[in-house]
């Protein structure tokens, strides 16, 4: 009879500590990043706030570098989930000359197929806006120059128009960035005629060429940014396509969305949301108006009735 009762209190014991063991593994947080500029921050807040609000417990990382960095962290495991955009696919999986990359639909189920398959990593529900890539120039110079297009700026510069652009390593050095630019529209930069500036925030960028910074007069750009307006700048328009299409999407791996199998149900209305004018808004209210990114996405997601 003792052996009896102490092997009961045996398997009650070992019991006790599986399902231990298992409340611990359930209750692993969710580790939330975000790239180190404007949008990111935004969107890396709307992530976190929304699984917080559904009591997924949750990890900030966000702000957390560029788009190596945070690409990084997530294949190697380091974080979870981020938002990142569908264009980028193309240089993930070095396949920039694959037209679908340009139209969103395509570009969308074809980085889903192609990260899920080499990185078990899971493309949730995009935003409906293109946050492309742009080169942006001052209001004055583009209409002094009848500068609307980015073949407008080819023209110009084969005739010698004076021209200095601010912006990140990432966009000079990436094949799909300032090089599509400089192959398809026939100019090059010369090195003094471009300024590095850390980090990827066209915050940055925009202002140093709204101040004529080091006698910057062009910024990269991206399709959402809110500043442009209120700095005096002007996107000029890819009128030959030579950037691939930049839909936001959440994208997390796959072990931890199985985790928490419901993270794309709820994220999903808060994506389809976020066309390209109410990006703009949101990001304005960040990079113009001074406010933090976690308060503009609190008070989105609340006035949406996304969270409470």
């Amino acid at each position: 009879m003792i052996r009896f009762f102490s092997l009961l209190r045996g398997r009650a014991l070992g019991c006790a500590l599986l399902l231990l063991a298992l409340s611990a593994h359930a209750a692993a947080p969710i580790r939330v990043g975000s790239k180190i500029d404007t949008e990111g921050a935004l969107l890396g807040n709307m992530i976190l706030q929304v699984l917080q609000a559904h009591d997924v417990p949750t990890q900030n990382n966000l702000s957390l570098g560029n788009t190596k960095v945070v690409r990084t962290a997530i294949t190697s495991g380091a974080i979870d989930i981020y938002p990142e955009y569908t264009g980028n696919g193309a240089f993930f999986f070095s396949d920039e000359k694959n037209p679908d990359w340009k139209r969103a639909g395509r570009a969308y189920m074809l980085v889903r197929m192609l990260d899920f398959a080499q990185n078990r990593i899971v493309w949730l529900t995009p935003a409906p806006a293109n946050n492309t890539w742009t080169i942006a120039v001052r209001a004055d110079l583009a209409n002094s120059n009848h500068l609307q297009s980015m073949s407008d700026l080819g023209h110009w510069l084969k005739r010698g128009g004076s021209f200095k652009l601010a912006a990140s390593a990432e966009f000079i050095e990436r094949n799909d960035a300032l090089p599509a630019f400089e192959r398809i529209y026939g100019f090059k930069l010369k090195q003094d005629q471009l300024l590095t500036l850390a980090g990827g925030n066209t915050a940055q960028t925009l202002r140093a060429a709204a101040q004529q910074m080091s006698g910057v007069n062009a910024a990269m750009s991206y399709g959402t940014d809110g500043q442009l307006a209120a700095l005096g700048m002007v996107a000029l328009r890819d009128d030959k396509g030579a950037q691939p299409v930049y839909a936001p999407a959440p994208i997390i791996r796959a072990d931890a969305l199985k985790q928490y199998p419901h993270i794309g149900d709820w994220l999903a209305p808060v994506f389809r949301s976020l066309d390209g004018p109410t990006l703009q808004m949101l990001n304005a209210r960040i990079a113009v108006e001074g406010k933090d990114a976690r308060k503009v996405a609190a008070d989105y997601l609340k006035f949406k009735g996304f969270i409470h």
